[in-house]
This record gives C-alpha cells, structure tokens and sequence, in this order.
C-alpha cells in the first residue's frame, strides 16, 4: 500500500494565492464587464529588457545551428553567468563572493523552499510572522512542526513583527538554528539597516546557527544606507546564504532565472558536532535535483549586467517605484497607515479591521485585487499588502476607485 508523507496534511486548506485566484475568479464569473486590477501578487507587468531580448534572440540562434549548440550545461550555472553575478552584484559592493559560490536556478522560492532539504528534521527554525508562505510550508512539508493551532504550527519559533517594532522582528529570546530573514521584507515592505543585520549575523556565529536571507527585492533600495546584501555585513559569509531573483529587476517572472550565494566559510554540523561545508552539501543537492537553467535564458541573464542592462533594469525599478509611492501617498491621504514602498515595491496598509474582509470590499466594490495580510501569518492580521508592479495608468485607476468606494 504506498502511503503518503502525513506532513502534508497539517498544512492549512490553500496556498494563500490559491485563495485570493479562486475568489477573483468567482468575481469575475459574475461580473464579466468589470475589469480586475490586480495589485496582488508580485508579478510584474513591463517586457523584458531590449538587452535581455536581444542576448536572448543571438542564444536562441545558436541553438539552430550545430557548431553553437549547447545541450545540459553546468548545473551551477554557466561559468559567464557566475562570473557576472559575482562581479556585477557582490564584488562591485566590497563583497568577497566568488562565481563559485554561485549557484543559478529558475527560482528563488525554489531554492528558499528547498535549502532546508540539506539539515536536520530536529533543527530549531525561526521564521518571521508575517512571513512569504513558502518558509512555513516546507518546513512543514519536511515534518519539523506539528499541527497548526490558532494560525500557527507548533514547533517554529515565530519572530512577530507589529506597527511597535516597524514589523523588523527582534532576535529570538530562545536558541534556534536556521533563521528566516526578507529584506526589503515580502509582504511588509520594511527594510533592515546595517546595524540591525548585524545583531542577526553576530546572533547566528554565537549560536552555530544559519540565517537563510531572502534579498529578492534589493534593487527596489533607494537609501543608499541600507544594505543590499547581507554580505555587506562583516563575518555574515560564515554565517549567511542569500538568495536572489530576476525575476522583479528584470522582469523574468515568466522567464525563469535566479540564483543563491552559498560562500564556502558557511558551516554546518554532524550528529556528533563535526564541521560540515554547507557549500558542498548544497553543491550535492544541486547537481543530484536540477538540470540548471536553459542556455538562452542565462544568456539573457548576463546581458543584465550590460551597460545598456543596468540602464534598462534602473529605468523599470524607477517606473515601478513610482507606482508604489503613488499608492502609498493617496492611501495616506484616506487615513491609512502605511510602510513600504519607499525601498520596496509592496506597501502594507493598516486595513483598520478583517484582512480578508477588506481584501471582498476592495475586490467587490472596485475591481481592485490586494493581499489579505492574514495569509502572511497571525501578525499579519488587519493588515493588506498592495502591490506596485502594474502600468501607472492602471494603478491610478485603482487608486480612484478606492477613493470612490472608500
């Protein structure tokens, strides 16, 4: 009789995303005239880079051709990729990451999702509530939690994020042994300072810890204060994998590209307390379940680190930020709360009530499609994230129907 993984079972109904495309759906089943603007999910909504298309089409020529044909490349990436992720990325910011500590993939909810595969079911995990819903459900899926109770699983160690602490989460008040961390933070928008980052990695070094850092959202920075990476913190090599996406600079949501930052000083520890290379763990785990990312897709990649790339990827961060600070400037000026959209392409609205009640009111009432704040987790409560990635003229729209409906 062959059995299924009973931890899958504990996990709750959905996929927040699920929830919110079935009732869009419901929406517009009885209201096929009215057009939805969604501001939901991050997905973005400008074409790729001229640069990326461009690498993309000459890639895509030397598939047709014999001599230029490329079959399964390196699992880790193309050597021209890593090389200028490393240099382009890191190194040009004072970090000490090399191309071999690059490993690309088509993701990075992928490889966020997956890294926790390399460790103990027994580790301490803490996760940030609220939280991108993939940190939780893996670590479900992989059994290290109980059941759910009240929005929570037993056994995660939730670090609560509110309006007191500007939703950055302070240090556990317990020992843990993999930490969560997002900034700029999906869904809240917050960003950490340098300082703040540095509380973490010394935490984590003297605690034998891992912090995994989702840094998806670093090019939407605008304060050249705030850190990027979490490199640009000293000892976080040792200490820290990052992971990183375009899929939002440069609009590959569709196109699949990522990459994660495993540096060779980051540790890991047997049964009996012997060191491991979490690099060379990851490397295994790599190589055995991916097949890397196709030839024309990491060409196009590359060409994002162009001249005429960095110019392109700066003019869409710049369009998109003149989204978010347009909504976050007229829900203000309706008595909202806000944080975000200022280095950050999400802004987090204090809904003054039921998230997934305001998330139907806007739905119903405007055509206009948010994120209930309760889908992140318990803190997430009474709180709906809005997304900038749409046309302006779109999120103008939105924004005078919610004027009108409000």
């Amino acid at each position: 009789m062959i059995k299924i993984n009973e931890n899958f079972n504990k996990l709750q109904a959905s996929y927040l995303f699920s929830d919110i495309a079935k009732r869009v759906l419901q929406f517009q089943t009885a209201n096929p005239d009215k057009q939805i603007i969604k501001l939901g999910i991050g997905d973005v909504t400008r074409a790729l880079p001229d640069a990326c298309i461009e690498a993309f089409h000459t890639a895509v020529d030397e598939m047709a051709n014999d001599g230029t044909f490329h079959g399964y490349g390196p699992e880790q990436g193309y050597d021209f990729l890593r090389e200028a992720i490393a240099k382009g990325d890191f190194q040009s910011r004072g970090c000490n990451i090399e191309a071999e500590e690059v490993f690309v993939s088509d993701g990075a909810k992928c490889d966020s999702g997956n890294f926790q595969e390399i460790f103990a079911n027994d580790i301490r995990v803490a996760i940030p509530d609220p939280v991108y819903p993939v940190y939780v459900d893996t670590n479900v899926m992989a059994g290290r939690t109980g059941a759910a109770a009240d929005g929570r699983y037993t056994g995660l160690v939730y670090l609560e994020g509110n309006k007191e602490n500007g939703f950055i989460p302070g240090l556990p008040s317990e020992p843990v042994d993999l930490i969560y961390l997002c900034f700029p933070n999906n869904p809240t928008g917050a960003t950490a300072t340098k300082a703040q980052l540095k509380a973490w990695v010394d935490y984590a070094k003297a605690n034998k810890a891992l912090i995994l850092f989702d840094a998806a959202y670093e090019a939407f920075v605008q304060d050249d204060n705030l850190p990027r990476s979490i490199y640009e913190i000293e000892g976080a090599q040792e200490v820290a994998v990052e992971f990183r996406s375009f899929s939002k600079n440069a609009g590959f949501t569709g196109t699949r590209c990522a990459y994660t930052v495993v540096p060779k000083a980051c540790t890991a520890y047997t049964a009996s307390g012997e060191p491991v290379s979490i690099h060379g763990l990851w490397n295994r785990r790599h190589t055995t379940k991916f097949n890397s990312v196709s030839y024309p897709v990491q060409r196009a990649a590359e060409a994002v680190y162009s001249e005429a790339g960095q110019a392109q990827i700066s003019e869409l961060i710049t369009y998109y930020m003149k989204n978010a600070k347009y909504v976050r400037e007229h829900m203000e000026s309706l008595g909202y709360d806000c944080i975000g959209g200022e280095n950050s392409p999400y802004i987090w609205i204090d809904a003054k009530g039921d998230s997934w009640a305001f998330f139907d009111k806007l739905l119903n009432n405007t055509g206009v499609v948010c994120t209930p704040g309760a889908g992140f987790g318990k803190c997430g409560e009474g709180y709906v994230r809005i997304s900038a990635f749409n046309s302006f003229e779109n999120v103008q729209d939105a924004m005078n129907r919610i004027s009108e409906a409000i």
